[in-house]
């Protein structure tokens, strides 16, 4: 089970308001995409869920538990959500299978062969397990996203967290990285997703939320959503993304 309740979440940035009272529950399971103009507070509150920022003010639970109490820690919270970036955050100097391995072995304290073997299983699943000896600017930028996808997946979390994954890729390689969700989702893990893709959104989300100054000012099924939106801000939003092509 991995469900998450955000209650009266609110973030400063020194005296700007970036986050104002989110209200959100993602359900086990679930996926949710966050979608929204730049500075809408989506990256924000993608990481106020894993305690990469602190909210000012509000409550966030995993499975009915704050995210800050002590019986988490901060390394069983890493394990149980993890986190993708859009710039993927991979060691330049440290070949794929240590990249995958590191928080396995000094974080969780598992030993080498066991989390080299695990790896070496999750590389062969996405497609990866020749790289496993390569460098990460050996790389492309697709290869490298599934590298980093692993290295989430390694902790064994029951949410991951994904944020502006295809925002870099060629639309080839975000049909890949689409279908790669796709099959996590399948797998039962509990997916937050900030994007700029609609298409994207569209094709994984079992819901979307449209975020506006820090606040979701409407929130539904994909369809509904992008079909029949509500709220005139989104209106307005989407209304932009098909004029650009983006829908």
């Amino acid at each position: 089970m991995a469900s998450i309740e955000l209650r009266g979440v609110t973030k400063y940035f020194g005296q700007t308001l970036v986050l104002d009272r989110v209200d959100l529950d993602v359900a086990d399971r679930e996926a949710v995409c966050l979608i929204g103009a730049s500075g809408s507070g989506k990256s924000t509150l993608l990481r106020c869920i894993n305690r990469l920022v602190e909210p000012d003010h509000g409550t966030i639970t995993l499975d009915g538990v704050p995210v800050g109490d002590p019986r988490f820690g901060r390394t069983g919270l890493q394990r149980r959500i993890g986190v993708v970036f859009q710039s993927y955050n991979l060691f330049p100097h440290m070949k794929v299978i240590d990249n995958i391995t590191l928080a396995p072995r000094r974080v969780h304290a598992e030993a080498r062969r066991e989390a080299e073997a695990r790896a070496r299983e999750q590389l062969a699943a996405f497609g990866m397990a020749e790289f496993a000896q390569s460098y990460p600017e050996q790389l492309s930028g697709g290869q490298q996203q599934r590298v980093a996808i692993v290295r989430a997946l390694m902790t064994r979390p029951d949410v991951l967290l994904l944020d502006e994954v295809t925002a870099a890729l060629d639309p080839e390689l975000v049909g890949e990285v689409l279908r790669i969700v796709a099959r996590l989702r399948d797998q039962g893990i509990t997916l937050v997703i900030v994007t700029h893709e609609m298409g994207f959104a569209r094709a994984v989300a079992d819901r979307v939320c449209f975020l506006h100054g820090g606040r979701i000012l409407e929130d539904g099924p994909p369809e509904a959503l992008f079909t029949s939106p509500k709220h005139p801000r989104t209106q307005a939003f989407l209304e932009r993304i098909v004029a650009a092509g983006r829908l």
